[in-house]
């Protein structure tokens, strides 16, 4: 297998879609860094870097709306990450299934 070469921004992050993986709705966009990233694979839940409080999030450590990983995928471009997720409730934190849920 070849090797996976991302691209992190100069912050050392990379823009995470996540998907869920039965209704392939769209439920959130965040951040991770290549430890959030390892953790994730580690642990098949999600995790992701918190650029306002400059710190690790394990997604639903305190509401239990975790984010079991199902497949993690990268684009062409290794630039962004697409995450098909089993959710244990609500990604957003308004209380709304997706953080997608306002229309123009």
């Amino acid at each position: 297998m070849d090797e996976i070469e991302l691209a992190y921004n100069e912050a050392g992050l990379i823009p995470c879609i996540v998907q869920d993986a039965e209704t392939k709705d769209v439920l959130m966009m965040a951040w991770m860094n290549a430890e959030a990233l390892a953790l994730s694979l580690e642990r098949r839940e999600m995790w992701f870097w918190s650029r306002s409080r400059s710190e690790l999030w394990h997604k639903g450590a305190t509401s239990g709306n975790v984010q079991k990983l199902v497949e993690l995928r990268y684009d062409c471009d290794g630039d962004t990450l697409l995450a098909l997720v089993e959710p244990a409730g609500p990604a957003c934190h308004t209380g709304n299934r997706t953080c997608f849920y306002r229309a123009f």
